[in-house]
């Protein structure tokens, strides 16, 4: 099944290029975004080669690709079409976690470095939210960056006072179901692990995203690691 691209004025469909020599892994994450209902898989790739002659060809808003690609690896890649496609946000799909890839690849300014055991719902969110110029990068990821950058990536964490008076006073509750917003649970999950209604978490996500003037719930992720909050 084949998505089609619907463009209309109220809606930009994001077109989106996957890039990994794992075909079930591709048809697994293809799959994912066939429902969704702003992101279009416009090509696919199994090595590098191949990769970069698809980005040149289809001009995508996101490049989703995983660091070992067969031919040539997913940092070359990109150090190789970056230039003739500033506009292409890339986005980093791996189960890798290496010092000096993520720190190679943070100067290149990639603008996601994820790891391959997320939820496919969180995975959806960051897409479209990268492709609005967001960054997402791992809560592990940061924590490694935190390390070797700790005078631009702060380690410590704000005190739940002063997180109050800065982010317009988020209850205890928004505070819980941030948190597990951050792990990547959905309002299904939300609910069933704080034994509330599927309704009230939805709404304490709103409340959150509302809050913290941002777009929706990956960007308020995003704000929330940036700033030490979780």
């Amino acid at each position: 099944m084949q998505n089609n691209i619907i463009e209309n004025q109220n809606e930009h469909i994001v077109r989106l290029i996957l890039i990994d020599d794992h075909k079930l892994f591709r048809c697994g994450i293809k799959s994912l975004f066939e429902n969704s209902k702003g992101v279009c898989v416009v090509a696919e790739a199994s090595n590098g080669k191949d990769g970069i002659a698809k980005i040149l060809a289809q001009n995508p808003d996101v490049v989703l690709l995983d660091l070992e690609l067969g031919d040539i690896n997913g940092l070359d890649l990109i150090e190789r079409v970056i230039s003739q496609k500033p506009n292409v946000k890339f986005a980093i799909l791996t189960s890798h976690v290496n010092e000096h890839v993520i720190n190679k690849a943070m100067k290149m300014g990639i603008y996601g470095y994820i790891l391959k055991d997320i939820n496919s719902e969180l995975l959806d969110m960051i897409v479209k939210s990268v492709s609005k110029g967001a960054m997402w990068i791992d809560r592990k990821v940061v924590q490694i960056l935190r390390e070797l950058n700790p005078n631009v990536v702060p380690n410590a964490q704000i005190s739940r006072s002063n997180f109050k008076s800065t982010h317009a006073n988020l209850t205890a509750r928004e505070y819980e179901v941030l948190k597990l917003v951050v792990d990547g649970k959905s309002n299904l999950q939300i609910a069933n692990e704080l034994n509330i209604s599927e309704h009230t978490s939805k709404a304490h996500v709103c409340n959150i995203i509302q809050k913290l003037v941002v777009d929706d719930r990956t960007q308020a992720a995003v704000k929330a690691i940036r700033e030490g909050i979780v």
